[in-house]
């Protein structure tokens, strides 16, 4: 399986992990000049900007540890430019969720939502 593929992989296992938590997904890869945003899903009066890694373990660090800084405000500008198209009285959150999936699409998965990871 390839790169692209796994990343498609992990951000439907993510999507999944928040449809069954009643989140409502409004859109998946937002890209703008500024960044990407893997998922944006809302909730209860939140706006959840999501960061989705994939990882086949946590041995060489945990997969939210490779949401450096410089993706984070990646991800916060392009938030900002996509809450600038589309209006909303939602409160904003960034969180990062991270999928563990040993065998790639072939074993059990392991999903972990991080909320309000960064600001």
């Amino acid at each position: 399986m390839d790169k692209q593929s796994l990343g498609q992989f992990g951000e439907e296992q993510a999507a999944r992990y928040l449809r069954r938590r009643f989140y409502t997904i409004l859109e998946r890869n937002f890209r703008c000049r500024f960044g990407e945003i893997d998922l944006i899903a809302r909730r209860a009066g939140v706006l959840v900007f999501v960061e989705v890694k994939l990882r086949r373990d946590d041995q060489h660090g945990e997969a939210r540890e490779f949401v450096t800084a410089r993706k984070q405000q990646r991800v916060m500008a392009a938030a900002q430019f996509w809450l600038s198209q589309h209006e909303t009285e939602l409160q904003p959150r960034f969180d990062v969720i991270e999928v563990y999936a040993p065998r790639g699409e072939d074993g059990p998965v392991k999903v972990n939502h991080i909320e309000n990871a960064f600001q």
